[in-house]
């Protein structure tokens, strides 16, 4: 039997696989969409790449002063992951990467961006804003994991502090506005369709969780009856 507070780990075969994966996907983000330009001297690809890198690195040593905890959790995929959730975020990561890919694609097939300059600072804001929502939830939860299982090795307990008084799960509304925001970075048009689309996706995984949490979590139901909304106030 594990140790109290460990995490049983994933299947050896199904992390490696899953982590292989994960790599895979992260070399393409950053190299596929100069392939799909035909250029590696792209100003705004690299400045996506650069703002990319430098907000990350950034909300990982904010997190990282105020839940050094749940980074170290974060690093293992516990064995009672929800198999669904396993599936959708070996889709979300490539779905994600390809919004800079098709922005890529984009600017060859025109020449150039497809969106005005005045849109890359809208974009940043809207990508600063998204880490910041995600890095407050990160802190504020210390069951905050990479993925959806019920925690019964730290006797997962409902969340009410922080943005968890506004909506039931910040963190998504974190990763869908980063996914939006990114088209304005890349000055790309046709990145808002795989953008959407991850967005969707990122609704998908807030519905599938937040139902496993009414049903396995003891007193989120409660919660869920005093904040209403999963994602956006007075919408859903």
């Amino acid at each position: 039997m594990d140790a109290p507070g460990t995490i049983a780990p994933l299947p050896r075969p199904l992390a490696v696989g899953l982590s292989a994966w994960n790599f895979a996907t992260l070399a393409g983000w950053f190299a596929f969409p100069f392939v799909a330009a035909g250029t590696a001297r792209s100003p705004v690809l690299w400045a996506h790449a650069a703002v990319l890198m430098g907000g990350l690195l950034v909300h990982g040593r904010w997190v990282a002063r105020r839940n050094p905890e749940i980074l170290r959790r974060r690093r293992r995929i516990g064995g009672d992951t929800k198999r669904w959730d396993l599936a959708w975020v070996a889709a979300f990561w490539p779905l994600m990467a390809s919004i800079a890919v098709v922005a890529g694609g984009d600017h060859a097939a025109h020449g150039g961006p497809t969106l005005p300059a005045a849109a890359w600072p809208a974009g940043l804001a809207g990508f600063a804003a998204a880490l910041a929502v995600s890095a407050r939830a990160m802190a504020a939860n210390p069951y905050f994991e990479g993925t959806v299982r019920i925690q019964r090795d730290v006797r997962q307990r409902v969340v009410d502090a922080g943005p968890y008084r506004l909506v039931r799960h910040p963190g998504y509304v974190g990763l869908a506005g980063w996914a939006l925001a990114s088209p304005l970075l890349l000055l790309s048009a046709r990145a808002f369709a795989p953008a959407v689309a991850a967005a969707a996706w990122v609704a998908l995984r807030t519905a599938l969780e937040d139902r496993t949490l009414r049903r396995e979590l003891d007193g989120y139901a409660e919660y869920a009856r005093r904040v209403r909304w999963r994602l956006v106030p007075g919408v859903w």
